[in-house]
């Protein structure tokens, strides 16, 4: 087996948790090794780090898949880890739709795998996930046919930007024999039809599970603005919570036209409203009309996607949060987060309360939540920890 070996002073993440090597990391490569191949990582003194799937195409040249050294990456292994990524997600989520398989938190490095309803989706972003992608749908479908569950299809949406970055092509398409790929589901009570083919990222954002049933908690008897829409997840829970009327914005006309679908789905359709527009721009046109609301939710697209743009996205979300807490009544609620990984928790915060200041607003908390616990953050893999969500009651200085 071949040999991926550190310089000395290297690895500080790897063996503080972490699953990955870059390639600056590494002093040299031993043997004959393949993209794609599993290789041993030494330390600079020959020390046994782990054993991973190797891609000198990529900057993450090792993505680590054990660090037992007598441990061989077999189908056995393989069967282990999926047993164990769905034996937890039996205990911690409703399970009619979940991801199921984390890629690094649940120690399966580049693949992701969600269930709705009775469809896998597949979304496989680098080299090893790439070969082993198939043997773990078969192990899945078995151990969930095991429990009574019949999964009649499988569609891959490995179509990120991501794996050019891996030296892959983009690729998306059936893993089973075709279906329909608009699958309805049913999560906090609420119906949604899922496109798995053209919906964003794998169809629909599962993350946000237990925080859209918290606004749903918090709705009753409110008028809502529900800003970045999508397909009006956050929406359809504020209404099943009753919400005297919901307003949801995107600038999506695809997806408002799926939140339509989704309100008619839940008999909702007189309390709520979807209209395509740019919320930068239609938030200071309700606030010159005098609009207000009892409760403004705020679930943007990540405004940065590295270190190098994070400045600007500070900019973005102080912004977008001064914009909802104006159209705010006093003692109104807000429901904002920022699912970018490069916003830590400590900035979104200090962001979020500099917009507050800026237009002489109090926040007192309600809550402060993550992703769902399908969704697991894996200490010391930071990468897994991205998405940061809030509740305040806003009210005006006193």
């Amino acid at each position: 087996m071949a040999e991926v070996v550190l310089k000395k002073g290297e690895g500080r993440r790897l063996k503080a948790g972490g699953l990955w090597v870059y390639d600056n990391e590494i002093a040299e490569i031993r043997g004959s090794c393949e993209n794609g191949d599993v290789a041993d990582v030494l330390d600079f003194d020959g020390y046994f780090l782990g054993r991973g799937f190797v891609n000198t195409r990529s900057k993450i040249t090792v993505r680590l898949m054990s660090r037992k050294k007598d441990q061989e990456i077999s189908d056995g292994f393989l069967e282990e880890r999926v047993r164990a990524a769905w034996e937890y997600r039996k205990r911690t989520v409703d399970t009619d739709s979940c991801r199921v398989i984390f890629a690094e938190a649940d120690f399966l490095p580049g693949l992701v795998i969600d269930k709705y309803s009775d469809v896998l989706v597949v979304q496989s972003l680098a080299l090893g996930a790439e070969r082993i992608k198939m043997k773990i749908v078969d192990i899945l479908t078995r151990l969930l046919a095991a429990d009574g569950i019949a999964i009649r299809g499988c569609y891959e949406r490995s179509d990120a930007k991501v794996r050019l970055l891996e030296g892959m092509e983009r690729a998306k398409g059936f893993l089973s024999e075709p279906f329909n790929t608009r699958v309805e589901i049913v999560e906090n009570g609420v119906k949604y039809q899922v496109d798995v083919e053209d919906g964003q990222k794998t169809g629909f954002f599962l993350d946000q599970k237990y925080n859209r049933a918290a606004v749903q908690k918090l709705s009753r008897g409110m008028r809502v603005l529900d800003c970045f829409t999508h397909t009006g997840s956050f929406a359809l829970n504020a209404a099943r919570g009753g919400a005297a009327s919901v307003l949801g914005v995107d600038a999506s006309e695809q997806g408002i036209e799926q939140a339509r679908i989704n309100a008619r789905l839940n008999g909702a359709e007189e309390r709520t409203e979807f209209i395509c527009a740019d919320v930068f721009e239609l938030l200071p046109e309700l606030e010159a009309r005098g609009e207000v609301f009892d409760l403004v939710i705020l679930d943007p697209p990540a405004f940065t996607k590295s270190r190098n743009s994070v400045k600007n996205a500070v900019k973005g979300y102080r912004e977008i949060n001064m914009r909802g807490m104006k159209l705010l009544r006093d003692g109104g609620y807000l429901a904002t987060c920022s699912c970018s990984h490069f916003m830590t928790p400590e900035l979104f915060a200090e962001t979020v309360g500099q917009a507050a200041r800026s237009v002489h607003r109090r926040l007192r908390q309600v809550e402060y939540r993550t992703q769902a616990p399908d969704h697991p953050i894996l200490w010391a893999a930071d990468e897994s920890y991205y998405l940061k969500f809030f509740i305040f009651q806003v009210c005006a200085e006193r």
